[in-house]
């Protein structure tokens, strides 16, 4: 997965799982996390810098959305990391997504470099992509949702707070149950006609893009699902249900479906719920729908 999901993408491989999850400090109930404790690899000096020098920072990030993405977003938060702090906002209406920029800091001097914001290859551009196809297939994707907030009713699965999607996701378009990925150019006229017309309608969306245009393995589209109590491990039945119930759908969006299940506990550190007893149905195996 690329750097759009930098913070769910790579769960597989930055976590792993206690022997016992309630005496590990690390770990919380999912429905309780957001985002507090959350911290990036050598980021301690930095954290207290930015923190310091949060309103001058704030205003720097919304600044740098507005000039090179046309974008407003509202700024949830602010973690220290190598060098700069990573700065997590959320656009304001539609286009709806999560991404973050980066504040260069100098350590030594104690200094937050303003007017030098930047983000990584890519990092808000496949954000936004995600964002403007979720507007052209709001209906399709309303099936999704709809399936997913039923299913938490009916059955013992959760998903994370809004306050964790808002103070450390990076993934673009995300719900608490799923989020969203684009692969590939075929996206591109989306985030060029945004960039030329911040006000573009949805309808306007729909008339240049359909789903002919692009192939379903370019859009892709991770169930991150969490059983709702501290007691029940990964259901397997639960699961392949979910499979099931995916495979089966009509009238989802055309993309690659994966789902992911994980116990109730989410590493707070990063933000982390996948572990040795998640169960995945994923890469190269992920659920085709066209």
């Amino acid at each position: 997965m690329n750097q759009t999901n930098a913070n769910e993408g790579n769960e597989q491989n930055e976590s792993t799982k206690a022997e016992n999850q309630n005496s590990d400090d690390r770990l919380v109930r999912v429905q309780d996390y957001t985002g507090e404790g959350y911290t990036l690899k050598n980021g301690e000096k930095t954290d207290k810098i930015a923190q310091e020098n949060k309103e001058e920072i704030t205003e720097a990030v919304e600044k740098f959305f507005l000039e090179k993405y046309k974008t407003e977003v509202i700024v949830h938060n602010m973690v220290g990391a190598v060098d700069g702090a990573s700065v997590y906002v959320e656009s304001v209406g539609e286009p709806h997504f999560y991404t973050f920029a980066i504040v260069p800091i100098d350590v030594s001097q104690k200094k937050v470099h303003t007017d030098k914001v930047w983000s990584q290859e890519g990092q808000v551009e496949n954000a936004i992509r995600t964002s403007l196809f979720a507007m052209v297939f709001d209906e399709e994707i309303g099936v999704l949702d709809r399936y997913l907030e039923q299913l938490s009713e009916s059955e013992p699965i959760t998903g994370r707070t809004k306050d964790a999607l808002e103070r450390v996701s990076a993934a673009g378009y995300a719900t608490p149950f799923y989020f969203v990925n684009t692969a590939g150019d075929e996206f591109d006229i989306l985030l060029e006609q945004y960039l030329d017309n911040p006000n573009i309608s949805k309808e306007e969306l729909k008339s240049m893009f359909t789903p002919d245009m692009y192939t379903a393995n370019k859009v892709i589209f991770t169930l991150y699902l969490y059983m709702k109590e501290v007691d029940l491990e990964p259901d397997n039945q639960l699961f392949q249900k979910i499979v099931s119930d995916i495979e089966e759908m009509e009238g989802l969006a055309k993309g690659s479906y994966s789902v992911l299940l994980n116990d109730n506990f989410i590493d707070k550190t990063s933000g982390v719920g996948f572990k040795d007893n998640s169960l995945e149905r994923g890469f190269p195996k992920n659920i085709i729908k066209e």
